[in-house]
């Protein structure tokens, strides 16, 4: 018999000329699995198309409710954002990808995985590091970066699958190269690449529209959390994923959740994408605005460097990691609390405000109003004051003395 590999298989261009690519140079019997966390019509026609590739199996697992609750809302609660702009929309599914292809993997009794990122980005990264902490026995196989793969273009890669026998409606058109799952979907390519053109929203857009033409009436939503977890979205009680539809149905009508940012990648160098956001910028605001009513100052410090942590780990491809576990336990315990309404009125991109109730809010108006009560006596704040200057009061005045000298 021949040995098996699992290959990540989209559908797309690349991953079906993997096929052929992979039977001819190991000799293996392929067996592709495509991982749905969210892709939407682009599972449409995979199991023709795989069989037509020369697949032996294909695998189509569905994996959206593991993935928004095991993986998304940690990273909400987290507020896990990769420098400041980007919130972690493909980093945070490629683990739960890379655990079910290992799953499989074992199932098949297969040597050896195969996945179509190439040499230059972060998704290699986050595949390799996933299989290795899940199951280090396991081959791993990366076309773009061995010589035998030999493709460097669209066109190329067309031809060989026409070579093989597999002629599939293909073009070699230019167009972004796109990443979608529930969360989000990633643009780069074509005018992506040069950070001095703007993007065209126009044709780039998929998940909503600009600001500029969304609504000129704003849209209340409101919403419920219990111990940090989204529960409601206008009175309705939903799953995680489904409230993450729902903003998303919410946040793309009113231009929601567009970034265009140049980020530090992984392997060094400096990309150029856009992401598409709606829901996912709407849930992390809604857990932020709970959450700076509920936290202490300490515990609220902390965490937001906890959460810039955390972010790097997800981005760098460690969640199998005791560092990924023990900061995540950090961020657990904050939570315990942050339960509560939240209220905000969506409006030309913008996500303002509108009212925000806990049993556990810290907020006491009588200590915030100008309003001497009970808690506060203001002149407690002059000796407050002292010891908390008094390392400054003592610098100016050595200054002084030795200025005088």
């Amino acid at each position: 018999m021949k040995e098996k590999v699992i290959l990540a298989y989209s559908g797309g261009l690349d991953t079906t000329a993997i096929i052929p690519w992979l039977k001819e140079n190991f000799n293996y019997d392929v067996v592709c699995c495509c991982i749905d966390v969210g892709q939407g019509n682009e599972l449409d026609g995979l199991e023709e198309r795989a069989k037509l590739s020369g697949a032996c199996k294909l695998y189509i697992e569905d994996v959206v409710d593991e993935f928004c609750d095991d993986y998304v809302v940690p990273c909400v609660q987290a507020n896990a954002i990769y420098e400041n702009k980007y919130l972690l929309g493909t980093s945070m599914a490629r683990p739960v990808i890379a655990k079910r292809l290992v799953e499989i993997a074992r199932k098949e009794g297969a040597t050896a995985i195969c996945h179509g990122a190439t040499g230059k980005g972060n998704d290699q990264i986050r595949f390799e590091l996933g299989i290795k902490a899940l199951a280090p026995d396991i081959k791993i196989i990366a076309p773009w970066r061995m010589d035998s793969w030999g493709m460097n273009s669209r066109e190329e890669e067309i031809e060989y699958c026409k070579q093989h026998g597999i002629d599939l409606p293909f073009s070699a058109d230019n167009s972004y190269s796109r990443d979608r799952n529930l969360w989000h979907i990633s643009h780069e390519g074509l005018e992506l690449e040069d950070p001095a053109c703007e993007p065209n929203y126009d044709h780039l857009l998929v998940l909503g529209q600009t600001p500029e033409k969304a609504p000129e009436e704003g849209e209340y939503v409101t919403m419920t959390f219990e111990a940090g977890v989204p529960k409601t979205v206008n009175g309705k009680e939903m799953k995680v994923s489904d409230i993450i539809k729902e903003l998303n149905a919410l946040g793309g009508k009113h231009g929601i959740g567009i970034v265009d940012i140049v980020e530090n990648r992984v392997v060094g160098m400096k990309s150029r994408g856009v992401y598409e956001t709606p829901g996912g910028t709407i849930l992390m605001e809604a857990h932020q605005q709970l959450e700076e009513l509920i936290l202490d100052r300490d515990t609220y410090t902390l965490k937001k460097e906890m959460g810039n942590k955390f972010a790097d780990v997800v981005y760098e491809g460690k969640w199998f990691t005791p560092k990924r576990e023990a900061i995540q336990a950090f961020i657990e315990t904050t939570q315990k609390y942050v339960t509560g309404e939240v209220k905000f009125k969506l409006y030309k991109g913008n996500i303002i405000k509108a009212g925000t109730t806990s049993p556990y809010s810290l907020y006491s108006e009588s200590l915030a109003s100008f309003t001497t009560g009970d808690l506060y006596d203001h002149h407690d704040a002059e000796g407050f004051i002292n010891l908390f200057g008094l390392s400054l009061k003592v610098r100016a005045m050595k200054m002084a003395e030795n200025k005088n000298d």
